[in-house]
C-alpha cells in the first residue's frame, strides 16, 4: 500500500528500530506541518493508508472528500478528537487505534513538578548569562500533591509524589478512589477541597464532553498562592482562559504545562508569564513510546493488507472484499 506518515516535527520515523518492519509497503514520511486543508491533502495524495501521529493532523469531512484513494487511517495512541469518525465511516475509511503508555507522561508531570519546584530551568538560563543563583526553590517532602484523575498515568504520578514523601489526594471516579486508597494515598471525593489543600495539583483526566472545563474559576481561586497547577493531560479540562486570569491574580502561584488549547502554540499569551513552565507537548514524545506506536500501526498496515484488520475503531466501516 501507498502510506503517509504526517507531520513526523522531528524526524524521528524514519529512525525507529521498526520502520525496517513496514518496508513492504511504500511510505512517505512529512515533516512539515500543513496549515489548511489543501495543503494537508496535497500531501496525502493518492494515499490508500494514513499513519497519524497522535493528534497533530486533524481529519474532518472537508479534507477526506479531497482523498477518495484513502482506505486506512492508523491513529497512534487512544485519542481521536481531532478525527471525525463518523465521516470516516460513512466513506468506508476504516479506523484503526492505537493504544498508549502511562511512563512518558506520568515521567513528565514529575519533572515539571520538580523543575518547576526547584527553579531549575530559570537558573540553568541565567548561569549560562553568567549569573549564579537567582532564585530559592520549595522542597516537595511533606507537601501534598492532589491527582486530578487516578488512571493509569494519575496512579504513577501518585507514586511518584508518594515516593518523594508527599502526602497523596486523590480525585476521581469511586472504583478509582478505591484503587487509590488500596494504593495508600487519601481520597478526596470534594474537587474544590483538594485544590484548596493541595501545595501540587495534577491534571491526569482523559477529555472528554463530562469532563471538558472542569477546572472552573472556582478551584484555582482555592489553590494557595504559592501552590503549583500541572497540567500534562488536555488544555480544555480547565475553562477557557480561567487559568490565564487566575494566574494574574496569583492562584495559584505557578502552573507548568504541557499541553494548550491551540497547538502548536507558538505566541499563546500564557507563555509570557513568568509563572508559568512550559513545554510543547512532550508527554509521549520518547524513542520508546514512538517505537510503540510505530510497531502498532505498522502491524495494523499489514494485517488490513491481507483483509484482516486489527483495532478497529469503526467495524461498520468494513466491506467484504
Amino acid at each position: 500500500m501507498r502510506v503517509v506518515v504526517m507531520e513526523d516535527y522531528q524526524r524521528a520515523v524514519e529512525r525507529l528500530r521498526c520502520f525496517a518492519t513496514a518496508a513492504r509497503h511504500e511510505i512517505v514520511v512529512h515533516a512539515v506541518r500543513p496549515t489548511t486543508v489543501a495543503e494537508r491533502a496535497a500531501q496525502i495524495g493518492d494515499a490508500e493508508a494514513l499513519v497519524l501521529i497522535r493528534e497533530r493532523t486533524p481529519v474532518d469531512a472537508a479534507l477526506l472528500d479531497l482523498l477518495p484513494r484513502l482506505r486506512l487511517i492508523c491513529q497512534t495512541g487512544r485519542g481521536m478528537p481531532h478525527l471525525d469518525l463518523a465521516a470516516c465511516t460513512e466513506r468506508g475509511i476504516v479506523v484503526c487505534n492505537g493504544r498508549g503508555s502511562p511512563y512518558a507522561p506520568a515521567e513528565l508531570t514529575l519533572a515539571l513538578i520538580l523543575a518547576s519546584s526547584r527553579g531549575i530551568v530559570e537558573d540553568a538560563v541565567a548561569l549560562r548569562a553568567g549569573t549564579w543563583q537567582t532564585t530559592v526553590g520549595f522542597e516537595l517532602n511533606g507537601r501534598t500533591l492532589g491527582v486530578v484523575g487516578y488512571g493509569a498515568i494519575g496512579a504513577l504520578v501518585a507514586r511518584y509524589g508518594h515516593a518523594l514523601g508527599m502526602h497523596v489526594l486523590a480525585w476521581g471516579r469511586e472504583g478509582s478512589l478505591s484503587r487509590a486508597e488500596s494504593d495508600g494515598h487519601e481520597p478526596e471525593p470534594d474537587l474544590e477541597a483538594l485544590f484548596a489543600r493541595s501545595d501540587v495539583v495534577s491534571l491526569q483526566l482523559k477529555l472528554a464532553p463530562e469532563t471538558r472545563g472542569i477546572v472552573a474559576p472556582r478551584h484555582l481561586a482555592a489553590m494557595k498562592p504559592d501552590a503549583l497547577l500541572v497540567n500534562t493531560a488536555r488544555a480544555g479540562l480547565i475553562q477557557a482562559g480561567a487559568l490565564d486570569a487566575a494566574l494574574a491574580l496569583g492562584r495559584p502561584g505557578r502552573a507548568a504545562l504541557d499541553v494548550f488549547a491551540d497547538e502548536p502554540a507558538i505566541g499563546d499569551p500564557i507563555l509570557r508569564r513568568p509563572s508559568v513552565l512550559a513545554t510543547p507537548h512532550i508527554g509521549y514524545v520518547t524513542w520508546e513510546t514512538y517505537e510503540s506506536y510505530f510497531a502498532e500501526a505498522f502491524s495494523q498496515l499489514d494485517a488490513f493488507a491481507v483483509g484482516t484488520p486489527v483495532g478497529v475503531a469503526n467495524p461498520e466501516a468494513i466491506t467484504p472484499r
